[in-house]
Order: C-alpha cells, then sequence, then structure tokens
C-alpha cells in the first residue's frame, strides 16, 4: 500500500486535477454547512425558515421533520407523540429509504466534519495501528439506548448524544459539551481509526438498517480498471463495503454496493485515478464497457 499522507490520492490529482478529486467532498461539505445555516438563520438573524433542530424541525411553518430514532425512543419511553412528529418521522423514513440511510451521516450529520478532520490528520500524521472492536458494536450500543428508553420512561440518548449536542451548540452555544467533541476527536485521532462513526454510532447503526435496501447505490462499475493502489480502501470510513464489489468479478459478485453501512459519500469517486466507481442506482447501475466485462452480472 502507498505509503499514507502525500500519496493517497496522488494519482487521482494528476489524472483529474483538483476539483474532479475534492468534487464530492466539496459537495458533501456544502450540504452539511447548508443544512447547518438553515437552521441557523432565526436564533442569529431572526429570519425562522427553519425552527427546531436535527431532533424535529418545521419548515416554513409547515412541513415537519422527525428524527424517527427520537420518535421510537420516546415511542418505547411511554409518550404519546404528537400528529406532526408522526408525520415528521415519516417523511424522514421514506427519504432516507429512498437515498439511503447513511446519507445522513455523510451529508448531514455535523460530527462528519469532526471525525473526518481527525481521520485526515491521522492520515497526515502517519499514525497506523490502534485499537479494535467488531463495527456491530454500535447495534449493541442501539439496543442500548431502546433498552434505556424503555426502561427509565424518558429519552436518555439525547442527554449525551453528540450529534444532537454539536448540531444545537453550534446554533446556540456549547457549554461544556466541547468536551464530548474534543474527547470523540482524539479518540479518533490517537486511538481507534474511525472509531465513532465506523464502530460506536447508534445514530449511524440506526440509519444503516433504515438504508439497506435504498435506491441510490455506488457502484463498482467500471473495476477492471482497477490497479490495486487502494486509495479507495485509505479513504473509505466502511472499507468492508467495497471489498466483494470490487474484488468480486471473478467470483460472479455484482459491482453494486449493496451494504447499508455505506454512506454514498463518494470519497471512493474522489480519490480513484481510473474512475472505477460511479453514482448510480440499484435498478440502472452502469456496467463496465472494458473488454471482458460481463454485463449480465447480477445486481
Amino acid at each position: 500500500m502507498k505509503q499514507f499522507a502525500d500519496t493517497v490520492g496522488q494519482d487521482a490529482r494528476e489524472a483529474k486535477g483538483w476539483w474532479g478529486t475534492h468534487r464530492w467532498l466539496v459537495l458533501r461539505r456544502v450540504s452539511q454547512c447548508s443544512v447547518l445555516a438553515l437552521f441557523m438563520l432565526g436564533p442569529w438573524w431572526g429570519w425562522w425558515l427553519v425552527k427546531g433542530n436535527l431532533s424535529y424541525s418545521l419548515t416554513l411553518g409547515t412541513l415537519p421533520l422527525t428524527d424517527p430514532l427520537v420518535l421510537l425512543q420516546s415511542l418505547l419511553a411511554g409518550h404519546t407523540p404528537l400528529r406532526n412528529a408522526l408525520i415528521g418521522a415519516a417523511l424522514v423514513l421514506v427519504f432516507y429509504a429512498l437515498v439511503g440511510g447513511r446519507v445522513f451521516c455523510a451529508w448531514v450529520c455535523p460530527m462528519n466534519v469532526v471525525t473526518d478532520t481527525a481521520s485526515a490528520l491521522r492520515r497526515k500524521l502517519g499514525i497506523r495501528g490502534g485499537g479494535d472492536m467488531p463495527r456491530a458494536t454500535r447495534y449493541w450500543m442501539l439496543a442500548l439506548i431502546l433498552v434505556l428508553a424503555a426502561t427509565t420512561g424518558s429519552i436518555v440518548w439525547e442527554l449525551v448524544n453528540p450529534v444532537s449536542m454539536l448540531h444545537r451548540g453550534l446554533i446556540f452555544g456549547m457549554g461544556a459539551g466541547w468536551l464530548l467533541i474534543a474527547v470523540i476527536f482524539l479518540f479518533d485521532l490517537f486511538v481507534m481509526k474511525r472509531g465513532w462513526c465506523g464502530h460506536l454510532c447508534p445514530v449511524g447503526a440506526f440509519y444503516g438498517m433504515l438504508g439497506k435496501w435504498s435506491v441510490v447505490r455506488i457502484s463498482a462499475s467500471k473495476r477492471e480498471a482497477c490497479n490495486n493502489c487502494l486509495d479507495c480502501f485509505a479513504v473509505c470510513p466502511e472499507q468492508q463495503v467495497i471489498r466483494l464489489p470490487l474484488k468480486g468479478a471473478g467470483k460472479g459478485v455484482a459491482p453494486l454496493i449493496v451494504s447499508g453501512d455505506c454512506s454514498n459519500c463518494g470519497r471512493c469517486i474522489d480519490v480513484c485515478s481510473k474512475d472505477v466507481f460511479t453514482l448510480g442506482t440499484r435498478f440502472s447501475s452502469p456496467v463496465s464497457t472494458l473488454p471482458g466485462t460481463d454485463p449480465k452480472l447480477p445486481i
């Protein structure tokens, strides 16, 4: 594998230029900043296009959006949700079921910027190794917060949820909440690569389950062009999702990434100098036109 910091993406930069190598990253940051800005317009400048936060919001006084995980905890805690909360959760469920649940993690969640920064700095400093734990731990975390809601009668998780805390803090002021965010940043930087998002975050686990059968998908549609540089593995926050689609040509494995853990972040598209990866749908995922390609590979 290439040396860490300066060589990851170097071939892509030479082949596609700066924009071609950072397009999806820029679009994600624009999306994250735009979502945050919509919530900040009211408290900061008095333009109340959106009221609320990521747990529950009302857009233009009409459109409700509810975090379905918060609603689920509320139901388990024995609370009776309002009609708007149910409508808002249904809208969010339908949206992420179509575009991919973990799109929330890559395109909306403010913690993504924190963990991305830690990961980039980790590569820059050449930090290797560190702690490890099963990725399934996040699903145990998800089960735990649901059990806590059912047994305590309150939404305990939201008191310490760093996703909610960071979002509310950026709008209204963080206070001591910065300490928790700093701990997660240092944990990802020095203790475990992608430790929070990839192994512990129950919010990501929930949205991953939600988007398991989503329509929008990334495909290794030109995997025959892969030169084994492994840059995509270096930058992918969920490396396990691309291994078989990328390397399974001789095993009858389709190039489509179907795992719910994929966040459709586009990192693999940006960093690949051979344009192996493309963003499409699970029904019309493009296939390679290179010699030796089997257009009948199942998706």
